[in-house]
C-alpha cells in the first residue's frame, strides 16, 4: 500500500464529525504528538482511508551479524499495571497507533506515527514534524530514550506480493532500534483483525491475509528475541472479526476498541529491562 494510508470512506464523514473524530486531514501528513499528556487533541474532523498497491519495498543493506539475544516470546496475561508504567514507553506505527493515541485514554509514553507508515517507509520517509523540519519515524525514535517501544506494523504491507519481504524488512527495524537502543526491550503487537463488512470485499486487506501476517510476526518475535503482544485477541469478535461497535469505518478503531486495546496491553505487560554492565 503504502496500504492503508489514507481514510475515505462515501457517507461516514458526516456521523464522524457529529461525533467529533479525527484520525487525520487530507494528503499524508502525519501528526508531532508526543506525550498526550501535555499535548492538547486536534480539532475533530472525518475520517478518510484509501487502500491501493504499494510501492516496490525500499532496499537496505543486508545485515549479517545476528542479533543479540534478549529476554522475549509471547507475553502472557499478567496482573494489572498502573498507567504510569507507560511513562517510559514509545508506541510507534500508523494509522491505527494515532487512533491509540487519540482514543484510548491512556495519558502516558510517546507517540510515533504516520498515515500509510510501513516498515519500509519509516527508514527514509520524512513523515515527524521537528522543529527543524519533517524526519523519517525511526529517526525520531532515535532521539528518545525509551525503556520499551511498543510497535504495530502490518495493515499497510498486506498487498505486499511477498510476505517473507515483510518479514524481513521488519526484522532491519528490529536491527535498526537495536542499534539505538540496545537496552530497550522491543514489544511486536500483532495486527487487529477488520470488520466481517471489510473482509467480504474483494481487497487484500482481510482477515485471511491479516492472519498470515500475525503468524509472521510471531515467528520474528521468537527469532529475534522480542516480545509478541497478541493486541488482536482484545478487539476480535465470535466470528474472527472486528466488531461493528468498536471500529469507525472497519478498519480503524472507534473510542471504544481503543478501550479495550488500552486494557489489554496493561494487562499483558513485559517485566522491567534488565541492565548490563
Amino acid at each position: 500500500m503504502e496500504g492503508v494510508t489514507e481514510k475515505r470512506w462515501p457517507g461516514v464523514a458526516a456521523v464522524l464529525a457529529a461525533l467529533g473524530i479525527l484520525l487525520t486531514s487530507a494528503g499524508s501528513r502525519s501528526m508531532a504528538v508526543s506525550s498526550p499528556a501535555s499535548a492538547p487533541l486536534p480539532p475533530p474532523a472525518a475520517v478518510h482511508l484509501e487502500i491501493k498497491a504499494p510501492r516496490a519495498e525500499e532496499p537496505f543493506p543486508e545485515e549479517e551479524d545476528p542479533l543479540p539475544e534478549t529476554a522475549g516470546g509471547l507475553v502472557a496475561a499478567s496482573e494489572p499495571v498502573a498507567d504510569e508504567y507507560f511513562d517510559d514507553a514509545v508506541f510507534l506505527g500508523d494509522s491505527r497507533t494515532e487512533g491509540f493515541y487519540l482514543y484510548s485514554g491512556l495519558k502516558h509514553g510517546t507517540y510515533f506515527y504516520a498515515v500509510g507508515a510501513t516498515v519500509s517507509s519509516i527508514f527514509t520517509k520524512a513523515a515527524w514534524e521537528t522543529p527543524a523540519g519533517k524526519i523519517p519515524l525511526l529517526d525520531a525514535v532515535a532521539q528518545t530514550t525509551p525503556g520499551k517501544i511498543y510497535m504495530m506494523f502490518g495493515v499497510n504491507e498486506l498487498g505486499w506480493t511477498k510476505p517473507d519481504n515483510f518479514k524481513n524488512q521488519y526484522e532491519k527495524v528490529i536491527r535498526r532500534i537495536r542499534d539505538d537502543h540496545p537496552e530497550t526491550q522491543i514489544i511486536l503487537q500483532s495486527i487487529l483483525p477488520v470488520s466481517a463488512k471489510q473482509d467480504a470485499k474483494e481487497s487484500y486487506v482481510n482477515n485471511e491475509r491479516i492472519a498470515v501476517y500475525n503468524e509472521i510476526i510471531e515467528a520474528l518475535a521468537e527469532e529475534t528475541d522480542c516480545f509478541y503482544v497478541n493486541a488482536a485477541e482484545s478487539v476480535t469478535g465470535p466470528d474472527g472479526c472486528l466488531p461493528a461497535d468498536l471500529n469507525f469505518d472497519g478498519i480503524h478503531l472507534n473510542p471504544a476498541g481503543c478501550r479495550l486495546w488500552r486494557d489489554y496491553l496493561r494487562t499483558h505487560s513485559v517485566a522491567p529491562a534488565v541492565k548490563t554492565s
